[in-house]
């Protein structure tokens, strides 16, 4: 009998130049979309395709989603105050995954309803689980649209030896 040599699946090559890919999306507990909405429309202002996988969305279908799309970005958004529990969860099955390993990853919105307290513990445990940035309620744009400038302006073509950096490496990005 032949022995069958088995090998990594390869993902698509594509250029990885030009307009990023990128994937919004809510989470399991969040039922609103407003938000989603609105981020969409102020990535796709500032230039970039949007994939946007709507409220209500399971782990598993945003990890299969992204496996399948490879978006140069993932931006997880919540305004009901739960995000913190989902997202956490969300983004170390996100980091366990080879394929996905080196995604950048934000969240944003209302991620808990502890106050200004809590949400340090909590963006500070975000970041330590796998995201790339948190941006708080309160915090405006600004620096959400510098990390997708940022991440935008590093890109470069990718080769079998070379994967994307990981967002948290550019320079320039706020965190």
């Amino acid at each position: 009998m032949d022995e069958v040599m088995m090998q990594p699946a390869e993902v698509a090559s594509r250029a990885r130049t030009g307009p990023l890919d990128v994937m919004v999306t809510g989470l399991p507990s969040d039922a609103h979309t407003w938000n989603l909405v609105f981020i969409q429309l102020l990535i796709e202002d500032l230039g970039h395709h949007v994939v946007n996988l709507g409220p209500c969305i399971s782990q598993d279908e945003i990890v299969e989603s992204c496996g399948k799309f490879q978006p140069d970005l993932l931006v997880v958004s919540s305004v009901n105050g739960h995000g913190f529990q989902d997202a956490e969860e969300l983004i170390r099955t996100i980091r366990s995954r080879w394929e996905l390993a080196g995604l950048p990853a934000v969240i944003g919105g209302k991620l808990g309803v502890l106050g200004a307290e809590g949400r340090a513990g909590s963006g500070r445990r975000l970041v330590e689980a796998g995201f790339d940035a948190v941006y708080e309620e309160d915090q405006g744009l600004g620096a959400f649209e510098e990390f997708i400038a940022a991440l935008a302006a590093n890109r470069g073509p990718v080769t079998p030896d070379a994967p994307l950096a990981p967002a948290a490496r550019l320079e320039g990005v706020a965190r």
